[in-house]
């Protein structure tokens, strides 16, 4: 039974002092004592009446309301008859803690309340009881080892006529129904709106399920897993069931079986996370590496280890890409690297897939408060028969997460992300990493919950005139100059002594044809080349100059 429906029986004489808010909580027992603890004897979901006789002084109210909120109880009543009145400090204390209060008139025993509360509960819990068991049976054995989520999703739409949805922080589908009549697939605007009221619901300390209603459509919200950590290590990256109907009229057999199904979506989460661990520990790997200034053909060997496992059946070495995020909570209390390191390997999949899988090919590990993402970029044939590299943009990411993620980190956390350039060998993973970097600083320095900034944002001279960090000076000349170098390494065209003359020139194709002792033709072909490979334009001044900036600083 709810709550509410104590308020609507006359006879039993309660009052609400507070929480209105909270009155669809489910009595499961009721329980009364006047113990300063009574902790031991609480399991959760009960009504808890009590006549104020553990209340020696205002701090009392405090500490009884907090053992009450910790045990899971449903609300408390307290009575009339020892102080004339309830307190103020035990409004107070039940305020703080959402935990709805009642009083009860001097002329009604408690056990009254008590025998109304125990025969309204052994009547729900009576009513088709066996059919409860017999679904909970069958989807404990048709758990994700059968098929994963989809099954126990198209259980619940065969057997109870719910549509039901997993959906992850950002609101991106994992899994749904799979029955032909299910009806269309959750449009990706509402997946996310829903995701962002779940993790506001959430992070307000709001028991789930959580209900919603939009475009006129009621769903009730349930968390997949919650295993009593600090809400702030896991609402960020834990999915979600989002199932369309109003949870509030439900019975309590009815909830318990979509507890249940929760818990067999989170058997599927589980397994997912222990796949992870190989992913980790390569990136974690390649991450040192880097870090540590190890030689290029070590951080090349690690990166070819890397790709199969990432893009299987590839057959060419990938384009890489950096990303790095920070997960900020203003009270420090928890660690922000394990944090974003789930977070991003959540978000960094195309809002557009379906399932859990796409994941996979994200290697994410995590050093201090900054995780850090190794993307690999499959180079794809064009219409002209060129290869073309689509990587990560951070205005795209933003778009994703910015309204649901926000949300969850309310008005004590923040996210920020900086989102390298790609890079084609391991002699430029090292650059990528710091221009990835300080794309988060970039992206730091500005208003916002959530955050980010890609590397187009640094390669301007705007950002290198004054007191330019020695990590920026190296993105920047790798960004424009790498390329350059591993092209004369390979072909030995001299493109970097030719560009540099060609600056030194003005530009001028005659002046420097003749320098470099070359046909005209041929530096065109020269000037060409490094355009191309650079794509900027040493016709216009701007890309001039960060050429010179650049050749100056390297």
């Amino acid at each position: 039974m709810r709550l509410r429906a104590l308020l609507e029986t006359d006879t039993l004489g309660l009052r609400l002092l507070g929480n209105e808010d909270e009155l669809d909580r489910t009595v499961r027992g009721v329980m009364t004592t006047d113990l300063r603890d009574p902790s031991r004897y609480l399991s959760g979901g009960e009504l808890v009446l009590t006549g104020l006789a553990w209340r020696r002084e205002p701090e009392d109210s405090e500490r009884f309301v907090r053992i009450l909120a910790s045990a899971g109880v449903a609300g408390l009543a307290a009575g009339e008859a020892e102080l004339g009145a309830v307190p103020d400090d035990l409004v107070q204390a039940c305020t703080r803690h959402r935990l709805p209060l009642f009083s009860v008139v001097e002329d009604v025993s408690f056990a009254s309340i008590t025998e109304y509360v125990v025969r309204q509960v052994s009547s729900e819990r009576a009513g088709d009881l066996a059919a409860v068991v017999d679904r909970h049976r069958r989807l404990m054995t048709s758990g994700p080892a059968g098929g994963g989520p989809e099954v126990v999703l198209d259980l619940l739409g065969s057997d109870l006529d719910l549509r039901a949805w997993v959906l992850s922080p950002t609101g991106r589908q994992i899994a749904g129904s799979t029955l032909a009549d299910s009806g269309p697939e959750l449009p990706g605007v509402i997946g996310a709106r829903l995701a962002g009221e779940h993790l506001a619901a959430s992070r307000s300390g709001r028991r789930g399920p959580h209900r919603v209603t939009l475009a006129g459509v009621t769903y009730s919200l349930f968390p997949i897993r919650y295993d009593g950590r600090d809400l702030r290590e896991t609402v960020l990256s834990d999915w979600l069931l989002a199932v369309e109907a109003d949870a509030g009229d439900w019975s309590d057999e009815r909830l318990d079986l979509l507890n249940g199904v929760t818990q067999l979506i989170a058997v599927e989460r589980d397994r997912r996370d222990a796949a992870r661990t190989v992913r980790r520990r390569l990136a974690q790997e390649v991450l040192e590496l880097v870090q540590t200034g190890a030689p290029p053909a070590e951080i090349a060997a690690r990166l070819r280890v890397a790709a199969p496992v990432l893009l299987p059946g590839l057959g060419s070495a990938p384009h890489w890409q950096i990303v790095v995020a920070r997960v900020e909570w203003a009270s420090g209390e928890v660690p922000g690297g394990p944090v974003a390191q789930a977070l991003l390997e959540e978000v960094l999949v195309d809002p557009g897939t379906f399932g859990p899988e796409p994941s996979d090919r994200i290697a994410v590990a995590h050093t201090g408060d900054e995780a850090v993402a190794l993307v690999p970029l499959p180079a794809t044939p064009d219409e002209s028969g060129e290869t073309t590299v689509t990587g990560l943009h951070a205005d795209d990411l933003l778009t994703v997460v910015q309204e649901p993620l926000g949300r969850g980190l309310a008005d004590d956390g923040r996210l920020t992300i900086g989102v390298s350039a790609a890079v084609h060998s391991a002699e430029g993973l090292r650059g990528a990493l710091e221009e990835a970097r300080h794309a988060r600083r970039v992206a730091a320095a500005r208003n916002g919950r959530v955050c980010a900034a890609g590397h187009e944002e640094l390669a301007s001279h705007v950002l290198l005139l004054p007191f330019v960090p020695d990590d920026v000076r190296r993105a920047f000349t790798a960004r424009l100059l790498d390329p350059l170098r591993d092209y004369d390494r390979r072909h030995r065209a001299e493109l970097i002594p030719t560009l540099e003359a060609f600056l030194d020139c003005d530009g001028s194709w005659t002046r420097c044809a003749t320098r470099l002792h070359l046909h005209v033709n041929t530096l065109r072909y020269r000037v060409g080349r490094i355009e191309q490979l650079t794509g900027r334009d040493l016709s216009r001044l701007e890309d001039k100059l960060d050429f010179f900036l650049a050749l100056r600083m390297s």
